[in-house]
């Protein structure tokens, strides 16, 4: 898949995409994913290999996203969508689909992780046990994590840190 060479964009590197994919063997199959920093769309794009259901892939850099759409195109696939706008607006709307999979895997040093992850919860983004991936920077100060998520795997890869973590319905 081409990718066009945008500031700030760091596609996972393909050990840390093996390790995580195999942490999800058996989750992805019928998953609703959620993209949340698209950029390559190489998380999304790995998912829908792996027969997700559907994928929404979030972008704001124009040129970006329209790479993504034209891969898309390219596979004919009709199972994703791009969305090229903030990722912050787009998850302060209330969602009425929730998703089982997310992605979070924003530019580094913008310190992204902390505003997305309560919106997630509190608009309604993610399904009753979602699975969500986190990666990050080592050097940076790590987000608050909601108490209802618990963590599953937790590794580093040089300047990289990635965990993935289960959502538990919260308690009412």
């Amino acid at each position: 898949m081409p990718v066009h060479d945008v500031e700030g964009l760091r596609p996972t590197t393909d050990r840390v995409k093996e390790t995580l994919f195999n942490w999800l063997a058996t989750d992805v199959r019928h998953s609703r994913c959620l993209d949340v920093f698209a950029g390559s769309g190489s998380l999304g794009f790995e998912a829908l290999s792996r027969y997700a259901s559907y994928v929404m892939m979030i972008e704001q850099e124009p040129k970006a996203a329209r790479q993504l759409q034209q891969n898309l195109q390219t596979l004919q696939c009709t199972q994703a969508q791009v969305v090229c706008r903030d990722a912050l607006q787009v998850l302060q709307q209330p969602c009425t689909e929730p998703f089982e999979l997310v992605f979070l895997d924003p530019p580094f040093r913008k310190e992204l992780l902390s505003q997305v992850i309560p919106l997630l919860e509190q608009q309604g983004w993610l399904a009753d046990s979602a699975l969500i991936y986190l990666e990050r920077e080592n050097e940076g100060t790590p987000p608050v994590i909601p108490a209802n998520w618990q963590l599953l795997k937790d590794k580093q890869a040089g300047q990289v840190c990635y965990q993935l973590y289960l959502r538990e319905r919260p308690s009412p």
